[in-house]
């Protein structure tokens, strides 16, 4: 029997993200909003933030201005700001600052020690946006689509009700978790929906997030932690990017949805859950098993119906009421009547859209907020800038069109930037031997004049024996 849905619709907790390094200040806002009955997730960074953001939805956003890692703002471009009211905060507010805070008409912009009264009154808007918020605003369970999404949407009808796993294939930018939404919502079933990017989760703890753990099963596990399954309880679990999850623990979680029991780390009983598994993957599911990213086993179980999403260049016709759709909610959220230039429409029509739905909905976001007055136009050189990217010390990212020889020569300066330009243990970080790296850096500096960058050369100056 299918379960009631008298329960299928509760009211939700409200979410809040606070991304902040500044521990006091996070301490306080957490507990007052705790205490206003919110569900809270903190970052300390950018890229902290940016993880928190995969695969889920914030009614309220606090975001500092100064990071360890750059400015609160790189966080705007991954913020649905028509659905997330987004404030930014700064404890050593300037005029440059505010000016450009004020500039971008779509966030707040408060000034730390954070007042009380001032602070309530975000929690309140926040929450009355939250609970007034209907899945089906925009368009069937929030997809916004013609004729090629239509199948999607019978298909989501025809097996939401049954009892089956649901593996959703598409590419990044897509909307699988709108799907597993859509999935959970005609479920009718009485449980939550959690969502979970098995990709943002750190190795090391996601066996703990998926299954829980007992108090004292390892360090740092101060309490009992009820696991992802559990909460999701007689709902729905949406495991993103299935094939990031490492080898070792796709073996436990084939077991948890063969017994339909899971047991916490540290535990010795195996406990009940009725769970709706939802998952996906931006990989072709055959290639990630040839990979040796996903155990076949495991595949035939989370695809018991399988649910391709097509990217949004084969949907042409889809475009316009898309751009249209997200403009009308920036309209709604901010009480403007901005409307698209002439020729907008037209060139999203003709561009690819690497980055699907999500990035036209970026695309239109950022126009919205740059436009002087209530006509809006697009940049596309502004959605995919030319500038160098920022890196750390640990990783380097490459742009496509890079040559092999320029991504080569990067790495291999980088290498030895990290390890102090110790040659020996750079090489064995590699996988190649010392003598290749003496070659090639003799090539680079005599060879093709071609000198290393300035992290390389300093390390080299600090080190000069190794």
């Amino acid at each position: 029997m299918k379960p009631s849905t008298s329960h299928a619709t509760p009211i939700r907790e409200c979410t809040l993200l606070i991304v902040d390094d500044d521990v006091g200040f996070v301490h306080a806002a957490a507990e007052i909003a705790r205490q206003n009955g919110f569900e809270i997730t903190i970052a300390a960074s950018v890229a902290q933030a940016i993880n928190r953001l995969q695969g889920a939805r914030f009614d309220l956003a606090l975001i500092d201005l100064t990071l360890p890692d750059g400015s609160g703002m790189e966080l705007l471009d991954h913020l649905d700001l028509a659905g997330t009211q987004t404030v930014l905060i700064s404890g050593q507010p300037t005029l440059e600052s505010a000016l450009q805070a004020v500039r971008l008409k779509v966030v707040d912009y408060i000034v730390k020690p954070l007042q009380i009264e001032r602070y309530t009154e975000l929690l309140a808007d926040a929450q009355r946006r939250c609970h007034a918020t209907s899945p089906a605003a925009s368009d069937w369970r929030g997809m916004v689509g013609g004729t090629a999404l239509q199948p999607v949407r019978d298909a989501i009808r025809r097996v939401a009700p049954l009892e089956v796993s649901i593996l959703i294939v598409g590419e990044s930018g897509t909307g699988k978790e709108l799907v597993a939404r859509a999935v959970h919502e005609e479920s009718g079933r009485s449980g939550a929906l959690v969502a979970v990017n098995s990709g943002a989760v750190p190795p090391e703890l996601l066996a703990s997030q998926l299954f829980g753990h007992e108090k004292g099963s390892f360090t740092g596990a101060h309490s009992r932690h009820e696991g992802f399954f559990e909460q999701a309880n007689k709902g729905t679990l949406f495991l993103d990017e299935i094939t990031e999850m490492p080898l070792h623990l796709q073996v436990h979680l084939l077991r948890v949805l063969e017994t339909k029991t899971v047991r916490r780390v540290g535990g010795q009983a195996d406990i009940p859950v009725d769970v709706r598994l939802v998952s996906a993957t931006n990989r072709l599911p055959q290639q990630a098993i040839d990979e040796g990213r996903l155990r076949e086993d495991l595949f035939y179980r989370l695809s018991e119906f399988p649910l391709s999403l097509p990217p949004l260049r084969d949907r042409p016709d889809d475009i316009a009421m898309l751009a249209e759709t997200f403009l009308a909610r920036l309209n709604q959220r901010y009480g403007t009547r901005r409307s698209f230039a002439p020729t907008v429409l037209a060139r999203l029509a003709r561009h690819r859209w690497p980055g699907n739905v999500r990035e036209l909905r970026n695309l239109i976001q950022r126009a919205y907020i740059l436009a002087d007055g209530n006509s809006i136009d697009v940049d596309f050189e502004t959605q995919h800038p030319r500038e160098p990217i920022a890196e750390d010390m640990h990783s380097i990212t490459f742009r496509i069109g890079t040559t092999l020889d320029e991504v080569e020569r990067r790495l291999l300066f980088k290498t030895l930037a990290y390890f102090d330009n110790n040659k020996l243990k750079a090489a064995e970080a590699l996988g190649i031997s010392a003598k290749t790296i003496y070659n090639r850096l003799s090539r680079y500096q005599d060879g093709e004049g071609i000198e290393p960058p300035t992290d390389a050369l300093d390390a080299g100056k600090q080190n000069p024996g190794s």
